[in-house]
């Protein structure tokens, strides 16, 4: 897949003077509740409609969507508001429906892009067409997948292409339903930079309270655009109604967006960020130093665990250190989820080590 202009002329083309709104409910209900969202989100910065109309369910017995006839509501919608309308598709069928209904945009679901073959399937029955296509990212956190999926629609001769950032499953508890894991789409626009990136905050966050600082993250990170679950009212939402916003919410959020300039303009401004930046350089080498020495006395460790015949694994002293990492990670301003995320990589790579010397003859 190459990285050119044209990954991107389908969102230039729409020419708008502020990044891409996708809002509108997470499922569609009744033909009611859509005609009526897609009214009220008529008059804030929202271009294109949304709404589920299959809806898989991580566990069978909930609400999964009202199926086909929901497609006649989003046509309606889009006759009578003028937004342009998308859906989410998990299969060819799905596909021929909502090319059948003039669906404008198609995006691929998280779980759906973690499977090449249903991906290849649905790329097949959109050959031929010039359907714009938002491709997920997966549950788990796989760069390669992701850019996998995209790139099998490219090869099938579908350009008009993105992907939308929904976060990342993980078992340990977070302040998120879904991680962000921020470095993975950054590595995804700095190797795709003309491929759309859109935030999907309303499954990251999985509560309303965080949305517009999910949105604000993203503009400062160069995103394009957002993908919003808006509801009129939220609260008794069929799905997920802890993350859904109401039009008016939407609109407030988008009113309080900073955009930032991709690059600053002033010889000050270059001035003070090339001086910080080498600094960063220099605190960064450092970490590296010191990285490369505590892994030294790993080694050692190892070679007396070997001689001693001590198993690599020490829980205790693993969570004693984790503890009282967490501790002054607090008292320098750090996170406790950017420590144990720190310090499990660096307890892994310890652990490599002395699997190492131990191993070794």
């Amino acid at each position: 897949m190459k990285d050119s202009k044209e990954l991107r002329s389908w969102l230039d083309g729409f020419d708008l003077d502020h990044p891409l709104v996708i809002a509108g409910p997470c499922s569609a209900e009744t033909e009611e509740q859509v005609i009526s969202i897609a009214h009220q989100l008529k008059n804030t910065d929202a271009t294109v409609f949304r709404a589920g109309i299959w809806k898989p369910r991580t566990r069978p017995g909930n609400f999964e969507g009202v199926g086909a006839i929901g497609l006649e509501w989003l046509k309606k919608a889009k006759e009578e508001t003028g937004m342009l309308t998308t859906t989410e598709v998990a299969n060819p069928n799905h596909v021929e429906l909502a090319l059948k209904y003039d669906i404008d945009i198609l995006w691929i679901g998280a779980r759906t892009t973690v499977s090449p073959f249903i991906i290849q399937e649905i790329a097949e029955a959109l050959r031929g067409t010039d359907k714009i296509v938002l491709v997920k990212n997966p549950v788990n956190p796989d760069l390669a997948l992701w850019l996998g999926a995209v790139e099998r629609f490219y090869e099938a001769g579908l350009h008009n292409l993105g992907v939308i950032h929904r976060g990342f499953s993980t078992y340990e508890k977070t302040q998120f339903r879904n991680n962000p894991e921020w470095q993975i789409p950054i590595d995804l626009q700095n190797s795709f930079p003309n491929l759309p990136l859109i935030l999907d905050p309303s499954h990251i966050a999985g509560r309303r309270d965080i949305i517009y600082d999910l949105c604000q993250t993203a503009l400062d990170l160069n995103y394009d655009g957002f993908m919003i679950e808006t509801h009129q009212d939220p609260n008794n939402a069929w799905s997920d109604p802890k993350q859904q916003i109401t039009p008016d919410n939407l609109r407030k959020i988008t009113s309080r967006l900073q955009i930032r300039d991709s690059e600053g303009k002033g010889i000050e401004y270059k001035n003070q960020i090339n001086t910080l930046r080498t600094q960063i350089d220099i605190e960064d080498n450092k970490i590296l130093e010191i990285l490369g020495k505590r892994m030294k006395v790993v080694d050692a460790i190892g070679i007396l665990k070997k001689e001693n015949n001590v198993a690599i694994l020490q829980t205790k002293r693993w969570n004693k250190i984790l503890k009282k990492m967490i501790k002054e990670g607090e008292e320098n301003n750090l996170s406790e989820e950017f420590i144990l995320r720190m310090y499990k990589a660096i307890h892994q790579e310890s652990i490599i080590h002395q699997k190492k010397v131990i191993n070794e003859d």
